[in-house]
């Protein structure tokens, strides 16, 4: 290592014209003087939520067997690269209340819908602050954004599809307060701009100035770079390389959707691509990229919001994705929502393995990160929150992965929430309808 008198600090920030560069965690960064200097940077971990609409074709989902021995069914054989550190939990229950708003609502606060709400705007919107908020609140002030809330579908602006229930409570699991959901975001633009813009600007032109211009965010920043290249030995050299390449692939593919938007019938928002596989991978991508950075160390990620009507022609789904829902437990719609899911959990597997080739530390990202995947409904037929389908996947906390976990009737699902949020560093007596943490041995940082 060339750097032999101060160690790079790790909230380095290079500033350019419109851009500011977070690093990714360097050997560099730990101090030269020290015995640490002798081993890889220490990396935080991150915790991610990724949440599934309109519940899951349960039979294609659920393992036969439980322990360590249980075999990968339809909808989960993606992730069975990951099964060491995949945990299968069956038997967890969401709070009940309005069919579809107190799915996402529960996922991560233990508390239902409030009652009483029509329209897409209610005054008086209520359910409990979620895990990903509690845990802003005690670390958040350690990264660049305390919390980053991202999505595949913006909320209905209609209100047409909201089941008599506020429209908000479908389209976010992140909510700051109890009278506070917050917004997820579907724009790509909008989150590479908050990784990567200067975000110490008020003032947006010269980052507007600059994408007229299709100049990228790593123009401005090239002597910052090549000086810091410098100080850096081979290996660190490399990473960074690396790191930049994907800056740059992921500005790229924005730009191609924007220019998408004066091609005839795309109708969606300038940035976010018209295919919704390169949709969703851009979004994980930049969630990659946040983590890497260390922008932040807290996402939640809504694969489409409840009452989705989205489509899915690309396999073989061309119904909207909530009439095929209710399936009728007919074996040709079960088929159709499965194809579904198993679409949704291809493109997290390919995400994971992404984690998992990232060099962070003494490891890779997927090493220290505890990813939570699932949804807040089982049976989409019977709009079930009972016996839910939900996986934690990574490195992040020991969970002793590579098993299916089969918890009692009426275990709730906020019971784990409680139990991974002890586990990330904060300690609650109780969160929403909690009863108690659960019983997961070993399951420590």
């Amino acid at each position: 290592m060339i750097i032999t008198k101060k160690a790079l600090p790790r909230r380095t920030l290079l500033r350019g014209l419109g851009a500011t560069l977070a690093l990714p965690l360097l050997d560099a960064m730990v101090p030269a003087s020290s015995v640490l200097a002798k081993t890889p940077a220490k990396a935080p971990t991150r915790f991610g939520a990724l949440y599934l609409p309109n519940g899951i074709a349960m039979p294609s989902w659920t393992p036969s067997l439980e322990g360590a021995g249980f075999e990968f069914t339809k909808i989960l054989k993606p992730l069975e690269p990951f099964r060491d550190t995949l945990l299968v939990l069956t038997g967890l229950d969401n709070a009940e209340g309005t069919p579809h708003a107190s799915r996402p609502t529960g996922f991560l606060t233990g508390v239902r819908d409030g009652e009483g709400l029509t329209g897409s705007m209610p005054s008086n919107v209520r359910a409990g602050v979620s895990a990903d908020q509690i845990l802003a609140k005690a670390f958040g002030h350690e990264t660049v954004l305390p919390s980053l809330e991202m999505s595949l579908d913006p909320p209905d602006p209609s209100g047409s599809g909201c089941c008599g229930g506020a429209c908000v409570y479908h389209a976010t699991i992140s909510w700051r307060g109890p009278t506070t959901p917050l917004p997820m975001e579907t724009n790509p633009r909008v989150v590479f701009e908050l990784l990567f813009g200067d975000s110490g600007s008020t003032d947006p032109s010269v980052r507007f100035a600059r994408l007229r211009r299709k100049r990228s965010v790593l123009d401005s920043l090239t002597d910052r770079v090549t000086v810091l290249r410098r100080e850096l030995g081979p290996q660190d050299n490399s990473r960074l390389v690396e790191y930049l390449e994907a800056i740059r692939d992921i500005e790229g593919r924005i730009e191609r959707a924007e220019d998408q938007q004066d091609l005839p019938l795309v109708d969606q928002a300038p940035g976010v691509p018209a295919d919704f596989a390169d949709h969703a991978r851009l979004m994980l991508d930049l969630q990659l990229l946040a983590f890497q950075s260390d922008m932040t160390r807290l996402i939640t990620f809504m694969f489409g919001r409840e009452v989705s009507g989205r489509s899915y022609p690309e396999v073989g789904v061309p119904e909207a994705h909530h009439a095929t829902s209710h399936h009728r437990y007919e074996p040709e719609l079960m088929g159709k929502c499965s194809r579904i899911n198993l679409f949704h959990t291809m493109l997290f597997g390919e995400y994971v393995e992404k984690l998992r080739n990232t060099p962070d530390g003494d490891g890779s990202l997927l090493d220290h990160t505890l990813l939570m995947y699932g949804a807040g409904m089982s049976d989409s037929h019977a709009h079930s929150g009972v016996g839910l389908p939900i996986t934690l996947l990574g490195g992040g906390i020991n969970t002793g992965g590579g098993r299916h976990i089969v918890y009692p009737k009426g275990t709730p699902l906020a019971n784990l929430v409680l139990t991974l949020v002890d586990a990330l560093g904060v300690r609650l007596d109780h969160l929403g309808n909690s009863t108690g943490k659960l019983a997961m041995e070993p399951l420590s940082l």
